[in-house]
């Protein structure tokens, strides 16, 4: 087997790692969902709910981080080490800043009169606070995972010929993204 036969099964092994990850990710927040939908029924169902003006602003930040992910991707492709490390900045940023949005409304329905616990909670609020939560929880393994690509971009450890982590990192935050929006609809249309 030569290095570059090695190299492309390394990288097709991790690859197929992350997709089971993600595969698995998914049956989760799906089970959450369905109880959601079966738990619809039940007379203590929240009405007239409101949806946090930050989810939108949080929605919007995941968005662009896909878009600069996919830039630092493109650009340490074309062994262009400014732009990556720009892209990459931006892409921690933005997803800071998602973080930062998630509490904030986390907040605002607290404001509004929606705890997780408590005698004023329901079981709508529950699983909103927990849908929201799980997703922070597989951000924060994304912001983790970034930290060391961005780490490892310093030590100069990726090149055109050598971007497998930050393809991994990419491909990561690209679920989440699309992730968080089919939740965002999700909660947002079926209140």
């Amino acid at each position: 087997m030569t290095a570059q036969e090695y190299k492309e099964r390394t990288s097709r092994s991790y690859k197929l790692l992350l997709l089971f990850a993600m595969g698995s990710m998914t049956m989760m927040f799906a089970g959450i969902v369905s109880a959601f939908v079966v738990s619809k029924s039940r007379e203590d169902w929240m009405k007239d709910f409101q949806f946090p003006t930050a989810f939108y602003y949080s929605t919007f930040a995941i968005i662009l981080c896909s878009v600069t992910f996919h830039l630092a991707k493109k650009a340490i492709q074309k062994d262009n080490r400014q732009a990556t490390t720009i892209f990459l900045w931006l892409t921690l940023g933005l997803g800071l800043s998602f973080v930062f949005s998630q509490f904030k409304g986390f907040e605002q329905l607290m404001q509004s009169g929606y705890f997780f616990t408590g005698p004023e909670s329901n079981i709508a609020t529950t699983f909103l606070y927990v849908i929201a939560t799980l997703h922070l929880v597989h951000l924060a393994g994304g912001l983790i995972s970034l930290l060391i690509i961005i780490y490892n971009h310093f030590k100069q450890k990726y090149n055109s010929g050598q971007s497998l982590g930050i393809e991994l990192g990419a491909i990561y935050w690209h679920f989440l993204d699309f992730l968080w929006i089919c939740l965002f609809l999700f909660l947002y249309f079926f209140k």
